[in-house]
């Protein structure tokens, strides 16, 4: 885990790999943002959700590209399985 937070992370081609593992405790997976905008990719995906404030959460499937803007809280839901997600 990086500095706490409830992901593994390793850099691959000049972009951040993230890994959540499924028996994550849900109170990890907290509202927050960032301070820049980013393009999410998903990379695997079972079951695990993302949620914008103020909107439904959706179901991430593999191959998905979120694009959060800067200071847009959002949040993961925990799924089954592992989640990975690149990012610049």
């Amino acid at each position: 885990m990086v500095d706490d937070l409830p992901f593994t992370q390793t850099v691959k081609d000049g972009y951040y790999i993230r890994e959540f593992e499924p028996d994550i405790n849900s109170e990890e997976l907290k509202w927050h943002f960032d301070e820049t905008d980013r393009q999410v990719t998903i990379i695997k995906s079972d079951g695990w959700k993302f949620q914008f404030d103020n909107k439904l959460p959706f179901i991430l499937y593999a191959g998905d590209i979120i694009n959060i803007k800067a200071n847009e809280y959002h949040r993961c839901i925990k799924g089954n399985n592992n989640l990975i997600i690149k990012f610049i």
